[in-house]
């Protein structure tokens, strides 16, 4: 007999697929593990001891559920930036934030803008619920802002999507031109500003926080600076009224208790954020140097990564991935042309920037 599963419409439409295949799976299927795992934008450089400490001593109670109200780590975050707790909300990393704001403001039909090639997992929850995605082209490898709003104006959007600094190839506006952006929104239309990697960026990059403007909503993690991708957690600075609507529908108890404690802990830890930031920036100019020595176009990145320029097309791109990864090299590539030309690697230690020089100048001698 035939399963006739009660699915909405829009779901039983949509295909079998996932955001990304991690590296985990990747493994399974090679049978062996990585010997450089640099693809997934993940912190190398790990959490601040004292996160790990506060998470050891909370373990033995982890029997317990966590405060619904992360009221703890709200306040802390408030504090951190000098704004009201009320001007906070908790959620599963930026991913888990991005699901409740689309839960919220999107139903089949309702259009959003985003740009092709950009953050997927945003347009995972989008067709999720029905909504019409409309994208637009990267312009000299940065999202397009004027097309973004362009393109909200003409398709009456509710939401535009924009990453800043951006995922996946690292470029970034300086914070002027986010604000002449935010002053164009169109009317009933939100600017979802993932500033997932914004404490790697330049000064001039972020714009100052205003909790008093309702169009924007600005996504904060714990998964890029502060180490802690695997703790799952995240946050979303905004309007106090707006905000307030996002408590209506989170998950009361979906963060981690543990992982709440050891984020407390991380951002009070300054030294060792400044420290990360460091070493990150010294293994981007690696990679770049790297790329350049192998006669391949760094992008400039104000992130955790480095996207690289083969300097042919898609197809080169992705032979130069697949003979990576079959070194045992772990990276990933943009999925939308032009973007596709390239490869795109994480912040590591000297080791692991040492197997994929070694490992990049054996591939592109093979394919060349």
């Amino acid at each position: 007999m035939k399963p006739n599963y009660p699915l909405r419409p829009e779901i039983a439409a949509l295909p079998a697929t996932v955001p990304f295949v991690g590296p985990e799976a990747q493994e399974r299927n090679r049978g062996r593990p990585f010997t450089a795992r640099i693809g997934a934008n993940e912190c190398l450089f790990g959490p601040s001891p004292k996160a790990v400490a506060a998470m050891a001593e909370a373990g033995a109670e982890i029997w317990k559920y966590g405060d619904p109200e992360g009221h703890d780590l709200r306040h802390a975050i408030a504090a951190h930036h000098g704004v009201g707790p009320r001007n906070v909300v908790l959620g599963a990393g930026i991913d888990g934030l991005l699901g409740n704001t689309v839960r919220m403001f999107v139903e089949p039909g309702v259009a959003v803008v985003t740009s092709d090639g950009a953050y997927p997992t945003f347009n995972f929850h989008v067709l999720g619920y029905g909504g019409t995605l409309h994208k637009v082209a990267y312009r000299d490898d940065r999202e397009d802002l004027g097309s973004l709003i362009d393109m909200a104006r003409r398709t009456r959007a509710r939401l535009i999507y924009l990453s800043n600094p951006d995922n996946p190839m690292g470029t970034w506006w300086r914070a002027a031109e986010i604000a002449a952006m935010i002053g164009e929104l169109p009317t009933d239309c939100l600017l979802l500003l993932d500033e997932a990697y914004c404490d790697f960026a330049p000064d001039d990059a972020i714009p100052p926080l205003d909790m008093d403007d309702p169009r924007v909503l600005r996504y904060r993690t714990f998964s890029k600076a502060y180490g802690m991708a695997g703790a799952r957690v995240g946050y979303l600075l905004g309007e106090a009224g707006l905000i307030a609507e996002f408590e209506k529908v989170r998950d009361h108890y979906g963060m981690n208790r543990t992982a709440e404690i050891g984020a407390v802990a991380a951002l009070a830890d300054r030294e060792w954020l400044a420290r990360t930031v460091a070493l990150t920036a010294q293994a981007r100019e690696r990679i770049a140097d790297i790329a350049r020595a192998a006669n391949l176009a760094p992008i400039a990145s104000a992130t955790n990564f480095v996207a690289i320029d083969c300097g042919r097309d898609t197809a080169f791109a992705r032979a130069v991935l697949q003979a990576m990864l079959e070194r045992g090299i772990f990276i990933r590539m943009p999925g939308a042309e032009p973007l596709s030309r390239c490869i795109r690697v994480s912040a590591g230690w000297p080791a692991d920037l040492d197997r994929f020089a070694e490992a990049l100048a054996d591939v592109l001698a093979e394919l060349r």
